[in-house]
């Protein structure tokens, strides 16, 4: 698969996405949503992936959000671009929240905007202790998109969200974790090497387990607890029948 906002490889059961614009730190554009949610239908049908990284392009950037200087050139078509681009991004999104293999953000710089919300809407997060991160929507007089209002008030709760959202305050690597946003702070030369570790443990274990484990946590976000438990019996007794299930317990 070639893209020409993205960099995609596989190596051995895991799936490296690179968002590359770097010269334009890796910002989101109506092409780049495009090719990620033709990206998560592939890849969420591909039973050899087992596991999704996604990163940024160079040293500098992650996401630095939206691709403002595409909007100032399209005001008066503005809303309709935007709906354009939500519309691709947030299908790949949920592609990657509901596909069975674990996606990890490896966040190698800023994180603004609509790339806060890819390191939000990731399973697990990573980041390089020179990475920060912010929202910016409320700055330029928008307001979220990319599933952050979702994800940021169940990962740090609703006030840091709305302090994030309404000051549009800059979280360093320390303060991200400190906050519950990333799993983890290497030093960013170690960035690569530890992403691909945590990557090719979790590729190597049980992977539909795994998939059953993102679909209970989205599930259980708004539901009963009656009603998630009747989930996580059927689930458990499914996986009970499997191959990797029932080798588990020998």
């Amino acid at each position: 698969m070639s893209y020409e906002t993205l960099e995609f490889e596989m190596r051995g059961a895991v799936a490296h996405i690179t968002l590359n614009r770097p010269k334009a730190f890796n910002a989101l554009s109506l092409t780049m949503s495009k090719e990620l949610c033709d990206l998560s239908i592939k890849l969420g049908e591909d039973k050899a992936v087992r596991c999704v990284v996604i990163t940024g392009s160079g040293e500098a950037a992650f996401c630095a959000g939206g691709d403002v200087p595409a909007f100032a050139e399209n005001l008066e078509t503005l809303p309709t671009l935007l709906k354009e681009m939500t519309t691709y991004l947030h299908m790949a999104i949920s592609r990657f929240a509901w596909m069975r293999a674990p996606v990890i953000a490896a966040v190698n710089g800023v994180a603004a905007g609509a790339g806060l919300s890819f390191v939000a809407c990731t399973d697990l997060a990573i980041a390089a202790d020179s990475a920060t991160f912010t929202s910016a929507y409320t700055k330029i007089g928008l307001s979220p998109d990319g599933s952050s209002t979702y994800y940021l008030p169940r990962l740090i709760g609703t006030r840091r969200t709305a302090e994030l959202y309404m000051t549009n305050r800059v979280l360093n690597a320390q303060e991200a974790l400190d906050w519950g946003l990333v799993n983890q702070v290497v030093p960013a030369a170690d960035l690569a090497a530890e992403t691909e570790k945590l990557a090719n443990k979790l590729a190597d274990g049980p992977t539909e387990a795994l998939g059953a484990v993102k679909k209970l946590l989205l599930m259980s976000l708004n539901d009963s607890l009656e009603s998630q438990m009747e989930r996580e019996t059927r689930s458990i007794a499914h996986l009970g029948g499997t191959a990797d299930g029932q080798e588990g317990v020998r």
